[in-house]
């Protein structure tokens, strides 16, 4: 690297000004380039930011399941089961909803799917829940919960998707 170079990082962008505070020497570095990378580094936390809300909103809509549907310790993890086959069903609908149906705004997507409903969805607790009836000695029950809760969250997903398309389709014959 020449001396009047700025350094970069490792995905070919600029670590940011020079220490004197002036843009970069680099002739490959232009000022927009700077712009647009540290418009593209606040876009980033904004949809961090976005995420974390949903996430945490997702996380207080399961432990409140949780309260309301205790599950007792060494029995069927319905509470966990349920939770996640009606997350995966609501994602099901919303993926086809903003994908096919309507323009979203650009953070609904991080906030509600990925941020909301990763965090009301609990695939964490379902390895814990498969983990504490192992150790019970329930190990039947456990293959049963693994099981089911695949099956359960991939048919959920998969009607709430069917249903929403087939639902829309109608509604635009009609």
């Amino acid at each position: 690297m020449r001396s009047d170079e700025s350094p970069q990082g490792a995905a070919g962008e600029p670590d940011g000004p020079e220490p004197n505070g002036s843009e970069p020497v680099d002739p490959d570095v232009t000022p927009a380039d700077v712009r647009r990378w540290r418009e593209s580094r606040r876009s980033r936390h904004g949809i961090l930011a976005v995420i974390a809300a949903g996430g945490s909103l997702g996380a207080l809509a399961r432990f409140g399941a949780s309260l309301l549907w205790p599950t007792p310790a060494g029995a069927f993890p319905w509470t966990t089961l349920t939770v996640n086959a009606v997350g995966c069903l609501v994602i099901g609908v919303f993926l086809v909803a903003v994908t096919e149906v309507f323009t979203a705004h650009p953070l609904l997507r991080p906030f509600f799917g990925t941020g909301f409903l990763g965090g009301f969805t609990t695939f964490s607790t379902y390895c814990v829940d498969i983990e504490r009836l192992v150790d019970a000695g329930r190990t039947a029950t456990a293959l049963v919960y693994l099981a089911a809760t695949a099956v359960a969250a991939m048919a959920a997903v998969s009607a709430g998707a069917f249903g929403t398309r087939r639902l829309l389709s109608h509604r635009s014959a009609s």
